[in-house]
Parts: structure tokens; sequence; C-alpha cells
């Protein structure tokens, strides 16, 4: 299995990847790039629709269009580089405070988390959209990513980035409700001092970042500054480590008519020379095939 790149261009911070199944279009953005980006595979093209402020994620609607985590609030487009309708508002400052990872359900609401940006308390958490109107869900996170569904949607994942823990809960499809709690698997916090290259810090394997689901109900997370995706069984139990020629994995996704490529962003956003110098693939949208199909992206209802 080798990592193949999507398209030459870096992109600082590439997140939110999707594979759209009737488009047969590869969708993904870049945060501080203030963009969406969208590639048909085939004929190598890529379009680009800027932002009027950083977007954190999205999701396809059934529809038609797209439904965006902006920084302040939950838009809908309904056509690509249509009209941002804002569904609802954050219940956030903005000032310090921005929406980040998230996704649509199973049933088709849209989810998203926050990130509290100077990164001193456990101040984000998530959020769904019902019926226009944004309720919280979870809060006691710094940077919220890692949110997916096991094939049954019986089981919500969820990271905070800095705390190197993935957390899940038992879900409800109908209510949407959230119970039982637990740790679904946490690494070795980033040691003080770390610095790309060091000797001393090789052992550090990254953090979790966004993820994804196969069919088989493996949790599949990218480890930011881990140059890895780690895969996990329905039980926490890493399964594999697949190198990736980026020290920044953001997050993975499945695409392709049978979801058995694993399409991955990747971040260059901040990093110093000699990490991009050894990494020079870092920033672009990497591909390769996987054996295990995926699960298809879920798509918002309105």
């Amino acid at each position: 299995m080798t990592w193949q790149a999507l398209t030459p261009q870096a992109f600082e911070l590439g997140e939110s990847p999707f594979w759209h199944p009737h488009e047969l279009m590869l969708y993904w953005l870049d945060i501080p790039g203030k963009c969406i980006y969208r590639c048909n595979i085939f004929m190598g093209s890529v379009e680009s629709w800027a932002m009027p402020t950083e977007p954190g994620s999205m999701a396809p609607a059934e529809s038609g269009g797209l439904v965006i985590a902006l920084r302040d609030g939950i838009y809908r487009a309904r056509q690509w580089g249509g009209a941002l309708v804002k569904l609802a508002a954050g219940l956030h400052d903005t000032a310090t405070t921005r929406f980040n990872d998230g996704k649509a359900d199973p049933a088709g609401r849209f989810w998203a988390g926050t990130m509290f940006e100077p990164r001193t308390s456990a101040s984000a958490g998530l959020f769904v959209v019902n019926d226009g109107a944004l309720a919280q869900k979870l809060s006691n996170a710094t940077v919220a990513n890692g949110l997916a569904w096991s094939p049954d949607a019986n089981t919500l994942y969820w990271a905070d980035t800095p705390t190197h823990s993935v957390r899940a809960w038992d879900f409800n499809a109908v209510t949407s409700a959230l119970t039982n709690e637990r740790i679904f698997k946490r690494w070795a916090g980033k040691p003080a001092g770390w610095q790309f290259g060091k000797d001393d810090y090789q052992d550090y394997g990254g953090r979790p970042d966004g993820a994804a689901v196969d069919v088989e109900g493996n949790y599949y997370v990218a480890m930011f500054e881990g140059a890895r995706i780690c895969k996990l069984s329905p039980g926490g139990e890493e399964l594999a480590s697949i190198p990736v020629p980026a020290q920044c994995p953001t997050m993975p996704c499945f695409g392709g008519d049978d979801l058995k490529t694993l399409y991955l962003t990747t971040a260059c956003y901040n990093r110093s020379d000699a990490e991009l110098q050894a990494y020079p693939q870092s920033g672009c949208v990497l591909s390769m095939r996987v054996d295990v199909a995926g699960l298809p992206v879920n798509f918002y209802r309105d």
C-alpha cells in the first residue's frame, strides 16, 4: 500500500474530506486558507470556493449543496459557490473560539465541535443542529476532533486532541441522546519541549485529530505530529499504525466507487523548515488503496 498525492498543491491545514458518491468528487477544506475545495479525481481538476471566515467542517446535503461550519455559525449553501444562509449562530465567543471538526450523523443531523484557540482551558463543546436550533451535547474539551459513528450507529466517538484521548458514548440515532461515556483510547502525552527531528522525542506518536470508520467498525484516526494513521478495533485495540509521508495528517475518509480508497488531508501550516524538507508532501491531499471498505459519507437532511 503506497500513498499518492491527489494534487501537487499543498494546503495550509486540510480538513473535513469526504467523497461525494453522486458527483464522484472529493471535497475538503483549508481552515486558515478560508477555502473549500473539490476535485474531479478522474480529470485531476480542482475547484476552489473562498469562505468569509475559517471553515471548520462540512457535509453534503441530501437536497443538494453543503452545510458548512464557519467560525461563527452553521451555514447552508444550496449549490457550489451559492449564497451562504445561516442555519444557526454559534453559542461561543468568536474572538477565542471557532467551529472545528464536524459531520452529519446517520439520521441526517449536522454535528460540529468547537476549538478554544488559547488552549488554556477545556471550554470547547460538541453541538448539533436540530430544526434550525443549535443544541450543546457535550463539553469539557479544548480542541474537538475525531467525530465518527459506528456502522450500526449505536456508538459515537469524539476526540479531544490536547488530552490525547478519544471518548465513546452509546448513541440513540432517533433522539441523539448520548449515554455511557467511557475512554475509547488514550495515548501518551506530548513530551515537553518536543521538536521535529530531535532524537530524544522519537517515541512520540502524535495526538488524535480527524477520524473515519470502516464497515467492520474499525476507527481510523489521523495522529497529528505522529506521521501516521492509527487503526483501532471497535474495542479500542491498536490493529495497525499506517505510516504517512507527512508529519501532520489531519483527517481520513473513504471514497471511490467501492469505498476502498483512503483519502487523507495533511497540514503544513506553522511547521518547521526542517519538517517540510523531510516531508515535502506536507499539506497535500493523499490517497491509498485499502482492503476493507469504509462507511459512506452521511448526508445532511433539511
